[in-house]
């Protein structure tokens, strides 16, 4: 039983552990996270920090899967609720502009992370490529369901289409930073609504 009770405190404590270091890495960046800073900051030794991850990669690895976690849960998960077709690609969008406005981490790992990291081979690289692959799928997949469902032209590359609407997230991600959240959002709303419009099958 003891060894139950110490297995959830350590999980717990991982848990507490991760959630700081992931704050931490969206304002500072994830190149910037180190297992000492980040031990002054919960209050632990940093043998304490390192026994958790094994190391700093080990620890900046965990970050971007707690990362795309919160990122599923808040994007994904309500979006799968609406029924397919444009309901829940509308439902993603909307969703995915609501995770751009951060206001209280700080800004979005991502965005940050991949910049640091796209020139840098290893697994931190790999880490971020294969949760943008997998985003990239589950975006193309909703915007499949909208074409089988006939809410969009049965041409419609989902592929295409995924990178265009992509394209519109990243540039309400930057505008809310320089010019405010809610313009910025007002403006990426709008701009995929003319997009899906070039997409419908009465054009």
């Amino acid at each position: 039983m003891s060894a139950v009770i110490n297995h959830r405190k350590g999980a717990v404590t991982r848990e507490a552990i991760i959630d700081r270091a992931y704050l931490m890495a969206c304002s500072a960046g994830l190149d910037q996270l180190s297992i000492g800073s980040l031990a002054q900051a919960v209050h632990m030794s940093k043998s304490g920090v390192f026994a958790h991850f094994g190391s700093r990669e080990g620890l900046q690895l965990a970050v971007i899967e707690s990362a795309g976690l919160r990122f599923g849960n808040h994007v994904l998960v309500p979006a799968l609720a609406m029924p397919r077709g444009l309901p829940r690609l509308r439902a993603i969008v909307d969703r995915w502009c609501d995770w751009v406005r951060h206001t209280s981490d700080g800004g979005c790992l991502y965005l940050a992370a991949v910049s640091e990291f796209d020139d840098r081979p290893g697994p931190i690289r790999e880490c971020l490529l294969q949760h943008e692959t997998r985003w990239r799928h589950e975006l193309a997949r909703a915007i499949q369901l909208t074409i089988d469902v006939g809410e969009l032209h049965a041409d419609t590359d989902p592929q295409q289409l995924a990178f265009e609407i992509y394209s519109l997230a990243l540039i309400v991600h930057h505008d809310s930073g320089l010019f405010g959240y809610e313009p910025a959002r007002e403006r990426g709303l709008r701009a995929f609504e003319r997009l899906i419009r070039s997409y419908s099958p009465t054009r």
